[in-house]
């Protein structure tokens, strides 16, 4: 049985992957931070902890001797870094933390797999965010196409990148770096655009809020699965040539489309309740992302499933459920504010 470890376990990507790679027969093992709130840690892997079906070790990017414990400890075949302070405006406020985790613990991680378990497989998540506002002139950002990040985040992660390809290079490491492009679902944190808006949505069409406010509606961006990718990452370690691969649908959508497909989904007009607010925008903006996933797709057969419109669906679906059973309600039909909400049908 093929051991793996994923770091960031707990998150939206680790636990997907976590799911995926126990169907697959694999040792799962993860690593979670210490948290004073320790409910918070794994409220999205809790079904598979609860089973006994993944392994939970203490550990930090930030912290080197951790890793090395937890290498020795579990000796994998395959590590998946998915750890990091991933969101981007966030990193304007914690540019320090931001390049620390996100930048050097990917190095700290590089150091301990070269010291205690060299023979191990390496997917390290890179991100979209790296390209900035460079953009080829077919209108697609590819493998080939200029780095320029625009924000902290996206600045660590172009140190991740090149350093990972640097001990690829140097040490004879099996590293591949996927190039990811936005990827949601349900389990995507609240403070992410996407389940920000949807989760707004359907307490809107609820009496639950009044109005939503964002920041820059005209950004697009390509918007996939998270199922979808976690499988791309797969993909890439069962190669034995270490490369790095763009992940993305090839189609993107503006922020405004986004409101506009969730609210019409619940019978709503965005205009009337979504608002503009510029503490909501980043101090530089990245315009336009979208991907062109052509080299994967040749070479290691993947190809995602979800459509923008299947995966808002869902998560529209998941949050109106959330809700369905957390207020009173009567033959299907909400009651909200005392009075009976019905046709809330998709």
């Amino acid at each position: 049985m093929k051991k793996v470890l994923i770091t960031g376990i707990n998150g939206q990507d680790g636990s997907y992957l976590a799911e995926f790679l126990i169907e697959k027969k694999y040792e799962v093992w993860g690593t979670v931070k210490r948290n004073s709130v320790s409910e918070t840690q794994s409220t999205r892997i809790e079904h598979l902890r609860e089973l006994n079906k993944i392994n939970l070790e203490y550990a930090d990017l930030t912290d080197m001797a951790s890793l090395v414990r937890v290498l020795q400890k579990v000796q994998p075949d395959e590590i998946y870094n998915l750890a990091a302070q991933s969101h981007v405006r966030i990193s304007f406020d914690q540019p320090i933390y931001t390049a620390n985790a996100t930048g050097l613990g990917t190095l700290n991680l590089l150091e301990a797999i070269r010291m205690v378990s060299p023979q191990s497989k390496m997917y390290q998540a890179s991100s979209s965010e790296m390209f900035g506002n460079n953009i080829d002139i077919d209108g697609y950002q590819r493998e080939t196409t200029p780095l320029s990040p625009v924000s902290p985040y996206g600045c660590a992660k172009v140190f991740s990148y090149n350093i990972c390809r640097n001990y690829r290079n140097s040490y004879n490491m099996k590293i591949w770096n996927g190039i990811l492009f936005n990827h949601e679902s349900p389990r995507r944190g609240t403070n992410f655009v996407t389940n920000k808006v949807v989760k707004a949505a359907v307490k809107i069409k609820l009496g639950l809020q009044k109005e939503l406010r964002l920041g820059n509606l005209d950004a697009t961006r390509d918007w996939g699965h998270a199922k979808d990718y976690v499988e791309a990452m797969w993909l890439m370690l069962q190669d034995d040539k270490p490369e790095d691969y763009v992940c993305a649908t090839g189609v993107s959508h503006s922020v405004r489309d986004l409101c506009e497909y969730t609210f019409k989904s619940l019978n709503l007009n965005y205009e009337d309740y979504v608002k503009v607010d510029e503490k909501h925008k980043r101090p530089e903006e990245l315009r336009n992302l979208k991907g062109d996933s052509t080299k994967i797709k040749n070479k290691l057969g993947w190809n995602p499933k979800y459509t923008f419109e299947s995966m808002i669906d869902e998560m529209i679906k998941y949050w109106l459920d959330y809700y369905y059973n957390k207020k009173p309600y009567l033959n299907n039909n909400w009651i909200v504010n005392n009075e009976k909400v019905e046709n809330l049908d998709l």
